[in-house]
């Protein structure tokens, strides 16, 4: 899976996403490409309030970096600019929505043509060195 996309879900019991991002308790990071998905980690992190308190998403959010998307019950707008900004597309999904499910929907997106976030998630994981290499060959502006 040396092309696989990183993916994460905002989950307690690992089988369904029903955690808020900022409260999440733990979140189940996958690797997923067009044929195989598996679970990579379990990142826990006890048991937090939805308390407006910035602090807990930098730690949560330096978890996830290197994954295209995390898909949780609910965000606030503070940690989808954070997640934005480090190319991390948040997508809220309803409650009990099944992992197994959700995999197999981005697997057929994937496969159908990927909408514009994935596109680029995609991208980036083809050749996330591309500028070092653009520099490399004496690219300027």
């Amino acid at each position: 899976m040396d092309t696989a996309l990183k993916v994460a879900f905002a989950t307690t019991d690992m089988e369904t996403v029903n955690q808020h991002f900022g409260s999440s308790q733990s979140f189940a990071i996958y690797a997923v490409d067009l044929e195989q998905s598996a679970l990579l980690e379990v990142a826990q992190f006890g048991e937090l309030s939805q308390d407006g308190n910035e602090d807990k998403l930098s730690v949560k959010i330096d978890l996830l970096n290197g994954c295209a998307a995390v898909y949780c019950q609910a965000i606030g707008g503070s940690a989808i600019n954070q997640l934005i900004q480090k190319n991390i597309q948040p997508i809220k999904v309803h409650e009990g929505s099944k992992i197994k499910d959700l995999l197999l929907d981005l697997q057929n997106e994937i496969k159908a043509g990927p909408s514009s976030w994935l596109a680029k998630a995609i991208n980036q994981q083809k050749s996330p060195d591309r500028f070092a290499k653009m520099e490399d060959e004496g690219w300027d502006e």
